[in-house]
């Protein structure tokens, strides 16, 4: 009874936080972000159109999802929603090093995560190297301010490509929300963030222009 109240409201709060979102991206960014995109877009293409021709079955909804992953599995979870790909999955914990967490699918697609926050991403193509967001601090106690943030972008040569965004956190339209707003390279982006207890339980985070946003969700810490 408890879990099943828990994935409903934490399925209430993510669609809270895709009302809050706001995708500021034009796609006629500078140079660097122009390079990205170009060396990401046929591979996201490509993922699509294999995923389209996998053979159909009966799709859980995300909460018969989220129930059957608690039931048998005792560890930690996520339920994750790719916006860009159109689909949602549950990742369970792999691997931990202090604070930064890894959690995977069967088919070995990652997301790495440093108390809430998302720093890197592994097995999606053209993956997010690292963040390194210094606007981590003011996110996680609610505080305004500005700062700056990097994403770092595997490229389809092989090469990482650093992108600088600067960032302003503040308090969201809704309650309890808090924004981290981020614009560079011509483009923008808008992270949303629900704390409770002192942890960031949901939220919905920019991976990249290839892949875009990400909604995340703790089904169990």
């Amino acid at each position: 009874m408890n879990n099943a109240r828990n994935t409903a409201m934490a399925t209430a709060l993510l669609a809270m936080l895709a009302a809050c979102g706001n995708d500021t991206s034009d796609g006629t960014g500078g140079s660097a972000l122009d390079a990205l995109i170009k060396t990401t877009a046929d591979a996201a293409l490509s993922r699509r159109a294999a995923k389209s021709d996998a053979p159909a079955s009966a799709p859980k909804t995300p909460q018969e999802a989220a129930a059957e992953a608690l039931r048998v599995n005792p560890g930690p979870l996520i339920q994750v929603g790719f916006e860009g790909l159109g689909k949602t999955q549950i990742m369970a914990l792999t691997g931990q090093n202090g604070s930064m967490r890894t959690y995977m699918t069967p088919s070995e697609e990652a997301l790495i995560m440093r108390n809430g926050i998302l720093i890197g991403t592994r097995g999606l193509g053209h993956d997010l190297s690292v963040a390194e967001p210094q606007t981590e601090a003011l996110i996680r106690s609610g505080r305004s301010g500005s700062a700056q943030r990097v994403m770092r972008y595997f490229a389809g040569d092989g090469k990482e490509r650093p992108l600088q965004f600067t960032c302003t956190v503040g308090a969201g339209p809704k309650p309890g929300v808090t924004v981290e707003d981020c614009h560079g390279h011509g483009t923008g982006f808008q992270n949303s963030y629900i704390r409770q207890g002192g942890q960031i339980t949901v939220s919905r985070q920019w991976i990249g222009p290839a892949l875009g946003y990400v909604t995340v969700q703790t089904l169990r810490p």
